[in-house]
């Protein structure tokens, strides 16, 4: 029991100290690599391979293979949104049709607007250039995170390369972190690889709206592909990160006319509550927790740390879940 502490400890301290010191991206990729590993192994029948030598020698194919598959997938998603303007020239745009909205109101509707209605839209636009300044700014930061991917990525693909080696006596300290890092890959692989799923739905009923429902109806949406694009990564955040894509087409909207951004409103919101039921009903079941218990872990973890609190929250709960369900303590 005294090994299990401790071991607890260590990894709510490493855990924890992942946000402060911004090694969650390699934190994030090496799971992902180990996990995809840990996946695609079975299925593929390597570990059936007898040799010890022909196993390893396997497994590290699938491993830098992944690796491989992932740099690209990270370094086209890049040359995307470079094309396509970026997430500061998105931002930009909302912020010059906030600037110029009440044109597309009608009249009678700006009549009943509030008399501080500029004031209050003034600190909006102003909320938003200045977060795209940050966004800019923050682009010096892209290659340090890219460089702890890799490394992230090239720790996951050694460690992973442990499921062809036999394991040695070891410790009960060993043995205890062995058991940790075991529920951590658990959390990671049920909350993430679910959450890739209902972003996916998301992003395919998303895409068809704006795609193939409005060039029908004789609209086009501007920054439609980087919003799909958007749209998909946002959706990797629980619940939260539909809201985030949701706001940002009905303004888009807004540059065509007050009524496409009315109905794209009440499509979001159809896809927004379906996004809600498959949140509760995959993430969930994944990690025996409720949609609200996701929720109030993000803002927590958001108003600690901030944005990587935020995208680690869902994982972390998800483990402490894990380890509290283990010992039957909840």
């Amino acid at each position: 029991m005294a090994y299990d502490v401790a071991a607890w400890l260590i990894t709510a301290t490493l855990l924890l100290l992942a946000l402060p010191l911004h090694l969650l991206p390699a934190l994030l990729a090496g799971l992902l690599v180990y996990e995809l590993v840990h996946v695609l192994a079975p299925r593929l029948h390597i570990l059936r391979i007898r040799g010890e030598h022909a196993k390893v020698a396997a497994i590290g194919v699938l491993a830098l293979s992944l690796v491989v598959l992932i740099g690209l997938t990270v370094t086209g998603s890049l040359a995307f949104f470079r094309r396509a303007g970026g997430a500061d020239a998105l931002l930009q745009k909302m912020a010059e049709i906030l600037d110029a909205w009440q044109t597309k109101l009608p009249p009678w509707l700006v009549a009943q607007l509030p008399a501080d209605t500029d004031e209050l839209r003034a600190v909006v636009v102003a909320w938003l250039q200045g977060h795209a300044e940050t966004v800019q700014r923050g682009g010096a930061e892209v290659g340090r995170t890219l460089l702890h991917m890799l490394v992230g990525l090239a720790i996951g693909a050694l460690v992973a390369l442990r499921e062809a080696r036999p394991l040695g006596a070891r410790g009960p300290l060993a043995r205890a972190m062995e058991e940790r890092a075991g529920r951590l890959g658990e959390a990671f692989r049920g909350v993430v690889f679910a959450q890739v799923r209902i972003s996916a739905i998301n992003t395919a009923l998303t895409g068809l709206y704006l795609a193939v429902a409005l060039p029908l109806s004789g609209v086009h949406l501007p920054l439609g592909k980087t919003m799909i694009a958007v749209t998909f990564l946002t959706g990797l955040l629980p619940v939260i990160g539909n809201l985030i894509s949701n706001t940002m087409i009905v303004v888009l909207s807004l540059s065509v006319s007050f009524e496409v951004a009315v109905a794209s409103l009440v499509f979001l919101i159809v896809v927004h509550k379906l996004e809600y039921f498959l949140n509760a009903q995959i993430v969930g079941r994944q990690v025996h927790a409720g949609a609200w218990e996701l929720l109030l872990a993000m803002l927590l973890m958001e108003s600690a740390f901030g944005v990587p609190g935020l995208v680690a929250a869902p994982i972390y709960y998800a483990y402490l879940k894990n380890e509290l369900v283990s010992r039957k303590l909840v």
